[in-house]
């Protein structure tokens, strides 16, 4: 009986031996196919990122954080409790990228441990304050101390993903909305690729403002929400929180700050302008513009109709508006006489065809679809719509993704001028400063937003003849222009 005993009992330890060897090598393989995977992973995002960047001298930036993608929340979370920090830029428009950053009473904290390096992280969150912000700092002897403070002591609320912050006022003019608030956002969202083809949460320093549709506009695009920091700063009242990645730093990259190459920020050398369109019509759920890689004659014709639209601007005088209309009404009897007759491939046209139309912003209206139906519940924060309704702002970039050729004068009337299709045309016809001295000595004149337009390098600007425009806009100049 006692040999028996053993034996069974030899037996089973051989099995559990074999079973052990058998699922170190399940996992070794698991392992090996993860780690491919992985460096494959990398390997691919790294080459997106290369070929989406257009300008060399900013490949070795790029190229010098992508390194660091393995250690983002992209591939796996981090293992620490740790503030780290990652800064792109000079001292003067520099962005950082901040891991675990906590928030409590109203101020962002870093906490790190004796020793530890970090670089300078000083930086501008709004283009009107010209002072920069700085984190708050608490070092601790060890890590296992900051570990216990966490787990124990501050018990914090993780806020997960990537989260970009951006303070800024005016929010309820749409031109500083888009270009001093969140383009610039993004411009910096870019500077650590890939982050930017990826949801992110918004946290906005905004003003209370209870009819200010742009916040919607943020919501939309970010995909992950907007924290407002009134709001934030009322919650973390003796509560911590924090940021899993927290990226800030763009107060020297909005529309009103100049570039030394007199352009919009990033929106040549890194693509900006393009990526952040194509952004907003993806999260707004519409199809993308038209793609033309090497001229604007791509998938077009000579006899295709252009659509032109001239955009109401509270610059134009009653005269101005007299002459524009004229020259529309010109235009377009010249087209609809061609229209209206048999055209072939050979006929020979003396200008393009285009239809030109005027427009206020008012008047680009969506759908209405508040008369149907939906059946709701009381958990729901949004209307059960809310993801398949259009607002007014979707209705625009509806007429923006086809027009042609696209006219107003300076100021915020110009700044959709981004959501234009490749190949598209921007004519600009400026205006007199000071107001209301057209035909007098005193008049001169200004354009404002060319920098819009140089930084926009898939689009070409026209202008309003700057040595005739102090006497006010004439139809056959704009004839000529379109």
């Amino acid at each position: 009986m006692t040999f028996l005993i053993i034996a069974i009992w030899q037996n089973l330890i051989s099995q559990k031996r074999d079973i052990n060897s058998s699922h170190s090598n399940v996992l070794t393989v698991i392992d090996d196919q993860f780690n491919e995977q992985h460096s494959s992973n990398v390997r691919n995002v790294k080459n997106k990122l290369i070929s989406s960047i257009s300008e060399r001298s900013s490949l070795s930036e790029i190229n010098k954080h992508t390194l660091s993608i393995t250690d983002s929340t992209f591939i796996h979370r981090n293992k620490t409790l740790e503030t780290t920090i990652q800064c792109v830029g000079s001292l003067y428009n520099q962005s950082c990228l901040y891991y675990n950053l906590y928030y409590v009473d109203g101020s962002f904290m870093i906490l790190t441990v004796k020793g530890n390096y970090l670089p300078p992280y000083s930086v501008r969150t709004d283009a009107f304050i010209l002072s920069h912000m700085t984190p708050n700092k608490r070092i601790f002897d060890s890590y296992s101390d900051l570990e216990k403070f966490v787990r124990t002591a501050i018990d914090t609320r993780i806020i997960p993903y990537v989260t970009v912050h951006f303070s800024q006022p005016w929010h309820d003019n749409i031109g500083h909305a888009l270009f001093d608030g969140l383009y610039p956002a993004y411009v910096a969202l870019i500077r650590f690729s890939p982050r930017h083809l990826h949801p992110f949460r918004i946290l906005a320093g905004l003003g209370d403002c209870n009819v200010c549709w742009s916040e919607d506009i943020y919501r939309s695009f970010g995909g992950l929400g907007i924290l407002t920091q009134i709001n934030l700063n009322k919650m973390s009242r003796g509560n911590w929180f924090m940021f899993e990645e927290l990226i800030m730093g763009s107060g020297t990259l909005c529309h009103r700050c100049i570039q030394p190459n007199l352009q919009l920020s990033g929106g040549v050398e890194l693509d900006a302008s393009r990526l952040f369109r194509d952004k907003m019509y993806q999260q707004h759920g519409l199809v993308q513009p038209i793609v033309r890689e090497k001229s604007s004659s791509e998938k077009r014709t000579s006899h295709d109709l252009l659509l032109a639209y001239v955009i109401d601007n509270q610059r134009f005088t009653s005269s101005d508006r007299t002459e524009i209309n004229a020259a529309i009404t010109e235009i377009n009897n010249y087209t609809n006489s061609y229209l209206n007759k048999t055209l072939n491939s050979t006929t020979k046209l003396q200008w393009p065809l285009v239809h030109v139309s005027y427009l206020s912003y008012n008047q680009m209206k969506t759908l209405n679809l508040s008369s149907i139906q939906i059946n709701s519940t009381p958990f729901n924060f949004q209307s059960s719509t809310y993801e398949l309704s259009e607002n007014d702002f979707i209705g625009q970039l509806k007429i923006f993704r086809q027009m042609d050729i696209h006219i107003t004068g300076p100021g915020t009337r110009q700044m959709y001028q981004t959501f234009l299709s490749d190949g598209s045309v921007t004519i600009n016809l400026g205006g007199i400063r000071p107001f209301g001295t057209e035909n007098t000595e005193r008049a001169y004149s200004s354009y404002l937003e060319q920098y819009m337009t140089s930084g926009t390098p898939y689009i070409k600007g026209l202008y309003y003849p700057i040595n005739e425009r102090h006497k006010g806009i004439k139809k056959n100049e704009v004839i000529k222009l379109i």
